[in-house]
C-alpha cells in the first residue's frame, strides 16, 4: 500500500492521503473520490495505470473511512451534522493542495460509486477547478418518489434508534438485495465484481466493509438530491463530463442510471457528455471484468479533455470488454 501522507483539511479533519507520480514531470492531475466502506489504499492499481500516462493522482479517505479521523466523524459517519457539505468541502481541499504540489496543472475529479456521487457534487459546487469530473458507477437520478421514501425510512430510523447506529433497512433494500439477483453468489460482496480474488481482498481489508450508520445514509441521500442545486450548476455545463457504468451491475440497474444520468445532463444543456456502459462488468469498475480498458478510456478522456478545454464536444460509445 502506498504510504500515507496527511493533511489537515479546514473542516477540521486529517485526511489520509495517497499519491502516485509519473516518472516523469505530470502533464496533467486526477483527484479520487473512493466509494462506500473502503478506502483510498485500495486505487493503487488506478494510479500506477495513470502515471504511465503521465497523470499525478491524489486520493484521500474520506471522512469516516480508512485512516482519515476526525472529531465529528467516527468510522461510518461523515459528521455530526452537515456531512454531505463537509465531504464536498474535503475534497476542494485536497483541490488547494493538488494547486500547491502542481501549480497551473488541470486537475481531473473521477469518483467511483459514493465516491462518484460525492464527485458530481464538488464540481457541481465549483466546476472552473476542475478540467472535467468522471462521476462513475452511482445512481444519481433514482427520482424523487425514490429518494423521499428513502428519507422517510432513514428518519424514522434515526427517531427509533439514533443517528449513529448502523441502519439497518436501507442496506437491506440496496447492498444485500443487489448481491441477492448474482446468480451462484458465494459471498455478501460478489456484486462487485466477477473476480474471486477481488472479492476475498476487499471482504479481508480491515479498512473495509464497516457498516454505514443512519447518519451516513442520510448524507448520501443529501447528495443524491442535492447536485443539481449546487451553486455552480449553471457554469458546469461547459465542463466534460465522463459517465461509466457496468452492464450487470445492479447497483445502477445494469447502467441503466448512467444513461439516465447522461440524458438528464445533456437534456439539461451540459455540451460534452461521454458515457461508457461496460456490458460485462458489475459494481467495481478498477477490481473486475475490463479495468484496464477503463482506465485506458479514461486516460483517453483526460486527453482529449486537455486538447480542447472549454470545447463542445460530445460522444458516446458502449464498450465491450
Amino acid at each position: 500500500m502506498k504510504n500515507v501522507e496527511r493533511l489537515e483539511s479546514p473542516t477540521g479533519a486529517s485526511l489520509a492521503m495517497r499519491y502516485w507520480l509519473p516518472a516523469g514531470t505530470p502533464r496533467a492531475v486526477l483527484i479520487v473520490c473512493h466509494g462506500l466502506g473502503e478506502h483510498a489504499g485500495r486505487y493503487g492499481g488506478l494510479g500506477e495505470a495513470m502515471a504511465e500516462h503521465g497523470f499525478a493522482t491524489l486520493a484521500h479517505d474520506h471522512r469516516g473511512h480508512g485512516l482519515t479521523t476526525a472529531p465529528d466523524a467516527p468510522r461510518g459517519r461523515f459528521a455530526w451534522r452537515g456531512g454531505a457539505d463537509l465531504v464536498i468541502a474535503d475534497v476542494l481541499a485536497v483541490r488547494d493542495h493538488a494547486e500547491r504540489l502542481h501549480p497551473g496543472l488541470p486537475v481531473f475529479l473521477l469518483g467511483h460509486s459514493m465516491g462518484g456521487l460525492i464527485a458530481l457534487n464538488v464540481a457541481m459546487t465549483a466546476p472552473e477547478r476542475f478540467a472535467g469530473v468522471a462521476p462513475w458507477n452511482m445512481n444519481a437520478v433514482p427520482g424523487a418518489f425514490l429518494i423521499g421514501l428513502a428519507r422517510f425510512i432513514l428518519k424514522a430510523e434515526r427517531a427509533l434508534k439514533g443517528s449513529d447506529v448502523p441502519a439497518d433497512l436501507l442496506p437491506r433494500l440496496t447492498l444485500q438485495a443487489w448481491n441477492a439477483t448474482i446468480p451462484g453468489r458465494r459471498t455478501d460482496a460478489d456484486w462487485l465484481s466477477h473476480d474471486p480474488a477481488e472479492v476475498d481482498a476487499v471482504l479481508a481489508d480491515p479498512l473495509c466493509n464497516n457498516p454505514a450508520t443512519v447518519s451516513l445514509w442520510l448524507d448520501l441521500f443529501d447528495l443524491i438530491a442535492g447536485w443539481p442545486a449546487r451553486a455552480g450548476y449553471a457554469r458546469a455545463r461547459s465542463r466534460p463530463v465522463f459517465l461509466l457504468g457496468g452492464g450487470e451491475d445492479p447497483g445502477t440497474d445494469g447502467g441503466k442510471a448512467i444513461e439516465k444520468l447522461a440524458k438528464r445532463l445533456r437534456d439539461d444543456g451540459f455540451s460534452s457528455v461521454k458515457h461508457s456502459i461496460y456490458r460485462y462488468t458489475r459494481h467495481d469498475t478498477f477490481h473486475d471484468t475490463g479495468s484496464r480498458e477503463a482506465i485506458a478510456e479514461l486516460a483517453a478522456w483526460c486527453e482529449t479533455a486537455l486538447g480542447h478545454q472549454g470545447g463542445r464536444h460530445a460522444s458516446h460509445r458502449e464498450s465491450q470488454p
